[in-house]
């Protein structure tokens, strides 16, 4: 069962978050050893970093470095040549080297994360096989291919096309944009559509060495320049009938996929450049003295370093938590893996933004990382879904059972006559959630021993989870099906579940650490206190918006500029 979506009807699934995971210790073993070698390898080359990211482009010395590393089999199985880390494993690395350079990262991760993830998840032994050891050792770097030319987020619209051949091959035609590693990948994992009537959309490995596969040049971007970045075009491409990953029309579920599982791997990423960017603001902070002492005494910055802490701790427990729900076997983690995406992302944007207001007109210099780091960062909203929609994600999934259940009582009602046991069952179930949503009795109760100091804490998320199911309900039953195209309250719902779901890892992990010796523990509650008081206030808001708020007049607005295609108000008029 999915815990974010449990929110949505009123539950808090105890067993799912308490107690807090730990790393598997064979994690903990490679890691020891490897989170060294990668600050060995990368704390010197900071400056050739500063000069990639303007030179756009990471030379081929230091790919056979990564190569010589491991670090692009960190989560292939040992018997296939990797190192075989869990998620929770491999998102500390990513971890480690976003701490150093995002571009780092970001070949790594789209090679792991989302490159050749299909294979692991789908791929047939002899695929396997064939690939994965390669893909190890770095010999094949691999690369996602799925965004389109007008089909970004809305990936059921892509055009490329793959029609079949006498002989069972297929032949690829297309064009794909924005692909990470695209200009030094070996293998892509392509999408095309295709004509089935299990689907429109098949999933391909397709070898770049083959004839008809090629790459346009590095693309110019705002940030993570030096990650190579391509068009990868298809121009009647034969592709073998084996080199089918699951099955024919089973495309659409294969992307989804490996985007949910490779997640923990950006959260990760931005979680190490959070570490990184606290640690640069701190000595900052106590370097820079201004008034006759060191800045780090005002209000103001301090105010800044514990927000960042706090951003990071929550970012932390959230990604660290949903890894541990991919390690362990669930089947329902897409709405976790979702929200922890939209909260690390943005946490990071702000961390990044405070880090260098504290460098003030220093951090604005490009001697400083700071404002590459924030270039850097600006795409994590955006890749992987942007935010938006993964909002709407989050809260149509969540509403989808909640929806089911409103169905069935229909049905249900209509029924009662016919099938009165079956009837009086679902409105019993019904009514029962009813009662509980409207006292708090029964439902959404934390059932662990939760320490005095964190109890406002319990509180606020048992309270908030009921008001989430109750403004589900109501939108519910307000719109009905409409609901689809009320995004503005939609959003709102979403914003409660990430706050609910992200403040409930933090709380499962502040009271396992609670007893931490040197303060940390006592601080690791204080986390907790605060997060809990902040997520309070950002939720209440949002209830009180889904009744009384300014939409449509924004939606009124909106429309008056789109008319017009510009801002049309000037002092000289």
């Amino acid at each position: 069962m999915s815990v974010a979506k449990g929110l949505f009807d009123g539950d808090i699934l105890n067993e799912h978050l308490f107690p807090y995971p730990r790393l598997r210790d064979k994690d903990r073993e490679v890691l020891g050893m490897m989170v060294d070698a990668i600050d060995q390898f990368l704390q010197p080359r900071q400056q050739d970093f500063r000069r990639w990211d303007r030179e756009s482009a990471q030379p081929a010395e230091f790919i056979q470095g990564l190569r010589e590393l491991g670090l692009f089999g960190l989560i292939i199985p040992e018997e296939l040549g990797g190192l075989g880390l869990s998620n929770g494993g491999y998102a500390r690395v990513l971890c480690q080297t976003s701490m150093h350079d995002s571009s780092v990262s970001l070949t790594i991760g789209a090679h792991s994360s989302i490159g050749m993830k299909g294979l692991l998840l789908f791929g047939t032994p002899a695929q396997k096989a064939r690939y994965l050891p390669r893909l190890a050792g770095g010999e094949l770097i691999a690369a996602f291919c799925l965004t389109e030319s007008g089909a970004g987020s809305d990936a059921a619209s892509i055009r490329s096309s793959a029609s079949r051949n006498a002989d069972g091959s297929w032949t690829l035609n297309g064009e794909k944009i924005w692909i990470t590693n695209g200009g030094i990948a070996g293998l892509y994992t392509v999408f095309a559509r295709t004509e089935s009537p299990d689907g429109k959309i098949t999933a391909f490995i397709v070898e770049a060495a083959w004839p008809g596969v090629s790459h346009g040049a590095h693309e110019d971007k705002m940030g993570i320049r030096a990650s190579s970045t391509t068009t990868v075009h298809f121009k009647d491409v034969v592709v073998p009938a084996d080199n089918v990953l699951d099955a024919e029309g089973k495309g659409f579920k294969v992307a989804m996929a490996i985007l949910n599982n490779g997640r923990t791997g950006l959260g990760g990423g931005a979680v190490g450049g959070m570490k990184s960017l606290i640690g640069l603001a701190t000595r900052q902070a106590l370097a820079r003295r201004q008034f006759g002492r060191p800045i780090a005494e005002f209000g103001l910055i301090r105010k800044k370093l514990a927000q960042m802490a706090i951003d990071c701790y929550a970012a932390e427990s959230a990604v660290w938590m949903v890894a541990h729900h991919v390690d362990s076997g669930y089947e329902d983690y897409s709405v976790e893996a979702a929200i922890s995406k939209i909260f690390a992302s943005e946490a990071m944007q702000r961390t990044a933004h405070e880090a260098l207001q504290i460098a003030a007109g220093a951090g604005f210099m490009r001697d400083l990382p700071y404002e590459q780091i924030v270039r850097d960062a600006r795409i994590l909203s955006i890749f992987e879904g942007t935010n938006e929609v993964l909002r709407l994600y989050v809260a149509f999934s969540g509403m989808k059972e909640h929806g089911k259940s409103l169905g069935e009582l229909k049905t249900a009602m209509d029924a009662i006559f016919n099938h009165p046991i079956k009837g009086f069952g679902v409105l019993g179930e019904y009514a029962e959630k009813r009662l509980t949503h409207a006292t708090g009795v029964g439902r959404g109760k934390i059932q662990v021993r939760v320490p005095a100091n964190l109890a406002d804490a319990a509180a606020i998320y048992e309270k908030y989870t009921l008001e989430l199911a109750k403004a589900s309900d109501f939108l519910l039953r307000k719109h009905g099906s409409a609901i689809t195209d009320r995004q503005q309250e939609v959003e709102r719902l979403a914003d409660i579940a990430v706050d609910l779901f992200v403040g409930l890892c933090v709380l499962s992990r502040s009271i396992a650490l609670s007893s931490m010796p040197g303060g940390a523990g006592e601080q690791a509650v204080l986390i907790a206190r605060v997060f809990a008081q902040q997520a309070k206030r950002r939720m209440a808001m949002n209830v009180r918006r889904i009744m009384r708020n300014e939409d449509e007049e924004m939606n009124r607005l909106a429309g008056f500029l789109l008319s017009g295609e510009a801002y049309p108000w000037d002092v000289m008029s």
